[in-house]
C-alpha cells in the first residue's frame, strides 16, 4: 500500500515537473510588429531586487515612532514585507556561494488571456555593466487563456557579473506580434 501511493506520489511531481514551462535565454533579439490587442493585457508587475545588503528596517513601531515627527503609528511596517521576501527568497541558502546564487531581480508579471492562444512571453532588458546592450528571456505556453502569472530570474552570475538591471520591457508575443506590452520608466 505505502509503495503504490509514493509511486503515485512520485508520477504527480514528475507530470508537474513537466508541465513547467522553460525559459529560452536569446541570442539575438529581434524586433517584432506590434498588433496591440484587447484580449491580452498586463495585470500587475511585481519586481524585488534581492542585493548583498539587507535593507534597513526600524525595529518597532514605538521606535519609529519616535523618530517620525507626525507620529505616524504606520511608520517602518510598510517595509517588513521586504524583510520577508528577502527571507523567503534565502531560504535553504547555507553558504555565501548559496547565497550569491539567489542574489538579483526577481520579476513577476501577472497577465490575462480572454481567449485561447499560443503565447509567448519576452523579457527584454539592460544591465549596469553591458549598457544599451539587450538581452531576453522567452517563456511559451501553448493554449494559454486567463489569469496568467510568469516569473522571470537575472540572479547568480548574470547578477554579480553584469550589474543591476536598468530598464526592460514584458512583452505578450501571439503569431509573431506583439499583442500586449509593460515596460519600465527608462525603456525608450
Amino acid at each position: 500500500m505505502k509503495a503504490t501511493a509514493v509511486s503515485i506520489l512520485a508520477l504527480l511531481c514528475a507530470a508537474n515537473l513537466s508541465a513547467a514551462p522553460q525559459v529560452r535565454i536569446l541570442t539575438k533579439v529581434n524586433p517584432l510588429p506590434v498588433a496591440l490587442s484587447d484580449d491580452f493585457q498586463f495585470r500587475k508587475t511585481k519586481l524585488f531586487e534581492l542585493t548583498v545588503a539587507a535593507p534597513r528596517i526600524r525595529k518597532s513601531i514605538t521606535q519609529s515612532m519616535a523618530r517620525d515627527p507626525n507620529n505616524n503609528p504606520t511608520s517602518g511596517i510598510a517595509v517588513a514585507p521586504l524583510e520577508f521576501e528577502r527571507i523567503y527568497r534565502l531560504h535553504g541558502a547555507i553558504t555565501e556561494a548559496d547565497r550569491n546564487q539567489r542574489y538579483g531581480h526577481y520579476m513577476d508579471f501577472s497577465w490575462r488571456a480572454k481567449r485561447t492562444a499560443n503565447i509567448t512571453i519576452r523579457l527584454e532588458y539592460r544591465q549596469e555593466k553591458l549598457r544599451s546592450f539587450v538581452q531576453a528571456r522567452e517563456i511559451s505556453y501553448p493554449n494559454a487563456s486567463g489569469n496568467m502569472k510568469t516569473e522571470f530570474t537575472i540572479i547568480g552570475d548574470d547578477y554579480l557579473q553584469d550589474g543591476r538591471v536598468t530598464s526592460w520591457r514584458c512583452l505578450l508575443i501571439e503569431n509573431g506580434k506583439i499583442v500586449a506590452e509593460n515596460r519600465s520608466y527608462l525603456w525608450e
